[in-house]
Protein backbone atom coordinates (compact mmCIF):
# COMPACT_ATOMS: atom_id res chain seq x y z
CA UNK A 1 0.00 0.00 0.00
CA UNK A 2 1.18 3.28 -0.70
CA UNK A 3 1.41 6.39 1.78
CA UNK A 4 -0.36 8.69 -0.73
CA UNK A 5 -2.87 10.28 1.34
CA UNK A 6 -6.36 10.23 -0.38
CA UNK A 7 -9.66 12.16 -0.35
CA UNK A 8 -12.69 9.77 -1.01
CA UNK A 9 -15.74 11.98 -2.13
CA UNK A 10 -19.33 10.74 -2.57
CA UNK A 11 -21.17 11.98 -5.57
CA UNK A 12 -25.01 13.35 -5.07
CA UNK A 13 -25.11 16.25 -2.41
CA UNK A 14 -21.37 16.72 -2.39
CA UNK A 15 -19.79 17.11 -5.61
CA UNK A 16 -23.27 17.31 -7.24
CA UNK A 17 -26.06 19.37 -5.84
CA UNK A 18 -28.09 16.76 -7.04
CA UNK A 19 -30.04 15.64 -3.75
CA UNK A 20 -32.78 17.92 -3.55
CA UNK A 21 -33.95 17.27 -7.31
CA UNK A 22 -33.65 13.68 -6.33
CA UNK A 23 -36.08 13.90 -3.31
CA UNK A 24 -38.52 16.26 -4.97
CA UNK A 25 -39.08 13.26 -8.13
CA UNK A 26 -38.99 10.12 -5.26
CA UNK A 27 -41.59 12.41 -2.98
CA UNK A 28 -44.04 12.74 -6.29
CA UNK A 29 -43.71 9.32 -7.34
CA UNK A 30 -44.11 7.25 -4.33
CA UNK A 31 -47.07 9.40 -3.27
CA UNK A 32 -48.49 8.57 -6.36
CA UNK A 33 -48.08 4.63 -5.55
CA UNK A 34 -49.97 5.42 -1.90
CA UNK A 35 -47.16 6.04 0.01
CA UNK A 36 -46.58 9.76 0.47
CA UNK A 37 -43.41 9.44 1.92
CA UNK A 38 -41.21 12.97 3.54
CA UNK A 39 -38.20 14.21 3.38
CA UNK A 40 -37.14 12.89 6.26
CA UNK A 41 -38.21 9.69 5.74
CA UNK A 42 -36.24 9.96 2.35
CA UNK A 43 -32.92 10.66 4.39
CA UNK A 44 -33.60 8.32 7.03
CA UNK A 45 -34.20 5.24 5.11
CA UNK A 46 -33.15 6.03 1.56
CA UNK A 47 -30.14 8.17 1.32
CA UNK A 48 -27.47 6.99 0.16
CA UNK A 49 -28.43 3.34 -0.92
CA UNK A 50 -28.89 1.72 -3.81
CA UNK A 51 -31.52 1.78 -6.11
CA UNK A 52 -32.32 -1.89 -5.30
CA UNK A 53 -32.08 -1.15 -2.02
CA UNK A 54 -34.57 1.77 -2.14
CA UNK A 55 -37.24 -0.13 -4.18
CA UNK A 56 -37.50 -3.18 -1.76
CA UNK A 57 -38.35 -0.64 0.97
CA UNK A 58 -41.14 1.14 -1.18
CA UNK A 59 -42.26 -2.48 -1.96
CA UNK A 60 -42.21 -3.31 2.01
CA UNK A 61 -43.92 -0.32 3.20
CA UNK A 62 -46.44 -0.82 -0.21
CA UNK A 63 -47.08 -4.12 0.69
CA UNK A 64 -47.00 -5.09 -3.26
CA UNK A 65 -44.36 -5.01 -5.91
CA UNK A 66 -43.65 -1.95 -7.77
CA UNK A 67 -44.81 -1.45 -10.95
CA UNK A 68 -42.39 -3.00 -13.69
CA UNK A 69 -41.33 0.26 -15.14
CA UNK A 70 -41.00 2.44 -11.98
CA UNK A 71 -36.96 2.12 -11.94
CA UNK A 72 -37.03 3.36 -15.77
CA UNK A 73 -39.57 6.16 -15.26
CA UNK A 74 -37.38 7.62 -11.84
CA UNK A 75 -34.39 7.01 -13.74
CA UNK A 76 -35.98 9.03 -16.64
CA UNK A 77 -37.26 11.94 -14.42
CA UNK A 78 -33.77 12.05 -12.62
CA UNK A 79 -32.18 12.46 -15.98
CA UNK A 80 -34.64 15.26 -16.92
CA UNK A 81 -34.08 16.76 -13.80
CA UNK A 82 -30.16 16.78 -14.36
CA UNK A 83 -30.02 18.14 -17.69
CA UNK A 84 -32.23 21.12 -17.17
CA UNK A 85 -30.93 21.76 -13.00
CA UNK A 86 -28.07 20.39 -12.01
CA UNK A 87 -25.06 22.17 -10.29
CA UNK A 88 -22.07 21.38 -9.07
CA UNK A 89 -21.96 21.94 -4.80
CA UNK A 90 -20.83 25.59 -4.26
CA UNK A 91 -17.18 25.68 -3.69
CA UNK A 92 -16.32 21.89 -4.15
CA UNK A 93 -14.55 22.61 -7.58
CA UNK A 94 -11.99 24.62 -6.13
CA UNK A 95 -11.47 22.62 -3.10
CA UNK A 96 -11.02 19.42 -4.95
CA UNK A 97 -8.29 21.12 -7.33
CA UNK A 98 -6.45 22.87 -4.06
CA UNK A 99 -6.22 19.26 -2.46
CA UNK A 100 -4.67 17.87 -5.75
CA UNK A 101 -2.45 20.63 -5.98
CA UNK A 102 -1.23 20.08 -2.50
CA UNK A 103 -0.41 16.34 -3.57
CA UNK A 104 -3.62 14.37 -2.15
CA UNK A 105 -4.91 12.10 -4.36
CA UNK A 106 -9.15 12.28 -5.11
CA UNK A 107 -11.73 9.44 -6.16
CA UNK A 108 -15.36 9.08 -6.19
CA UNK A 109 -17.13 6.35 -4.42
CA UNK A 110 -20.98 6.73 -4.54
CA UNK A 111 -23.88 4.80 -4.12
CA UNK A 112 -25.25 5.76 -7.75
CA UNK A 113 -24.65 3.76 -10.52
CA UNK A 114 -21.83 4.80 -13.23
CA UNK A 115 -24.60 5.77 -15.58
CA UNK A 116 -25.82 8.34 -13.22
CA UNK A 117 -22.53 9.63 -12.62
CA UNK A 118 -21.39 9.67 -16.14
CA UNK A 119 -24.33 11.67 -16.53
CA UNK A 120 -24.13 13.79 -13.34
CA UNK A 121 -20.16 14.54 -13.38
CA UNK A 122 -20.56 15.12 -17.03
CA UNK A 123 -23.14 18.09 -17.05
CA UNK A 124 -21.57 19.64 -14.34
CA UNK A 125 -18.02 19.45 -15.94
CA UNK A 126 -16.69 17.58 -12.96
CA UNK A 127 -15.88 15.00 -14.83
CA UNK A 128 -12.42 15.51 -16.01
CA UNK A 129 -11.17 15.79 -11.77
CA UNK A 130 -11.72 12.38 -11.32
CA UNK A 131 -10.92 10.31 -14.54
CA UNK A 132 -10.14 6.62 -14.08
CA UNK A 133 -10.91 6.91 -10.27
CA UNK A 134 -14.80 6.87 -10.38
CA UNK A 135 -16.38 3.90 -8.47
CA UNK A 136 -19.99 2.57 -7.68
CA UNK A 137 -22.18 0.48 -5.85
CA UNK A 138 -22.31 -1.36 -8.88
CA UNK A 139 -18.91 -2.39 -8.60
CA UNK A 140 -19.62 -4.41 -5.24
CA UNK A 141 -21.75 -6.87 -3.42
CA UNK A 142 -22.67 -4.56 -0.41
CA UNK A 143 -23.70 -0.59 -0.95
CA UNK A 144 -23.43 0.92 1.98
CA UNK A 145 -23.72 1.22 5.12
CA UNK A 146 -21.56 -1.68 4.52
CA UNK A 147 -17.56 -0.77 4.17
CA UNK A 148 -17.14 -2.38 0.66
CA UNK A 149 -17.34 0.41 -1.42
CA UNK A 150 -14.60 1.99 0.36
CA UNK A 151 -12.52 -0.49 0.66
CA UNK A 152 -12.69 -1.53 -3.03
CA UNK A 153 -11.82 1.93 -3.77
CA UNK A 154 -8.87 1.61 -1.82
CA UNK A 155 -7.01 -1.37 -2.81
CA UNK A 156 -7.73 -0.08 -6.20
CA UNK A 157 -5.79 2.79 -5.85
CA UNK A 158 -3.23 1.07 -4.20
CA UNK A 159 -3.57 3.41 -0.64
CA UNK A 160 -3.94 1.95 2.81
CA UNK A 161 -7.31 2.38 4.23
CA UNK A 162 -6.38 4.77 7.27
CA UNK A 163 -4.59 7.28 4.54
CA UNK A 164 -8.09 7.79 3.22
CA UNK A 165 -10.65 10.57 4.69
CA UNK A 166 -14.24 10.75 3.23
CA UNK A 167 -16.61 13.16 2.80
CA UNK A 168 -20.12 11.92 3.22
CA UNK A 169 -23.91 13.75 3.30
CA UNK A 170 -25.67 10.73 4.22
CA UNK A 171 -25.67 8.33 7.57
CA UNK A 172 -25.13 5.00 6.16
CA UNK A 173 -22.27 6.84 4.15
CA UNK A 174 -20.78 7.75 7.52
CA UNK A 175 -21.39 4.51 8.57
CA UNK A 176 -19.88 3.01 5.87
CA UNK A 177 -16.61 5.00 6.21
CA UNK A 178 -16.49 4.12 9.98
CA UNK A 179 -16.39 0.38 9.17
CA UNK A 180 -13.85 0.69 6.42
CA UNK A 181 -11.79 2.20 9.23
CA UNK A 182 -11.91 5.41 7.27
CA UNK A 183 -11.76 8.78 9.08
CA UNK A 184 -15.16 10.81 7.96
CA UNK A 185 -16.15 14.28 7.29
CA UNK A 186 -20.17 14.95 7.32
CA UNK A 187 -21.29 17.75 4.71
CA UNK A 188 -24.17 19.28 6.00
CA UNK A 189 -25.09 20.61 3.19
CA UNK A 190 -29.15 19.46 2.37
CA UNK A 191 -28.30 16.79 5.34
CA UNK A 192 -28.99 18.16 9.21
CA UNK A 193 -26.11 18.08 10.87
CA UNK A 194 -27.53 15.79 13.50
CA UNK A 195 -27.63 13.12 11.21
CA UNK A 196 -23.96 13.37 10.54
CA UNK A 197 -23.07 12.78 14.54
CA UNK A 198 -21.11 10.04 13.90
CA UNK A 199 -18.56 11.63 11.63
CA UNK A 200 -15.31 12.71 12.70
CA UNK A 201 -16.55 16.23 12.45
CA UNK A 202 -19.24 17.83 10.00
CA UNK A 203 -19.22 21.02 7.72
CA UNK A 204 -21.94 22.86 5.93
CA UNK A 205 -19.66 25.34 3.52
CA UNK A 206 -16.80 23.29 1.01
CA UNK A 207 -14.94 26.60 1.97
CA UNK A 208 -13.58 24.95 4.82
CA UNK A 209 -13.11 21.27 3.81
CA UNK A 210 -9.29 21.66 2.79
CA UNK A 211 -8.21 22.74 5.67
CA UNK A 212 -10.52 20.43 7.55
CA UNK A 213 -9.04 17.56 5.62
CA UNK A 214 -5.51 18.31 5.66
CA UNK A 215 -5.72 18.64 9.60
CA UNK A 216 -7.15 14.81 9.58
CA UNK A 217 -4.15 13.01 8.48
CA UNK A 218 -0.23 13.57 9.48
CA UNK A 219 2.08 14.16 6.57
CA UNK A 220 3.56 10.95 5.13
Amino acid sequence: MGLVRTVVFDCDGVLVDSERLIQEVDMAMIAELGWPITREEILSQHMGRTSAEVAANIERHLGRALPADFQAVRDAAYTEAFRSSLVEVPGVRSAVCELQAAGWQTCVASSGSHARMRLTLGVTGLRALFEGRVYSADDVARGKPAPDLFLHAARDLGVAPDLCVVVEDSPSGVAAARAAGMPVVGFAGLTPRAALADADVVITSMDVLVPTVTGMLPTP
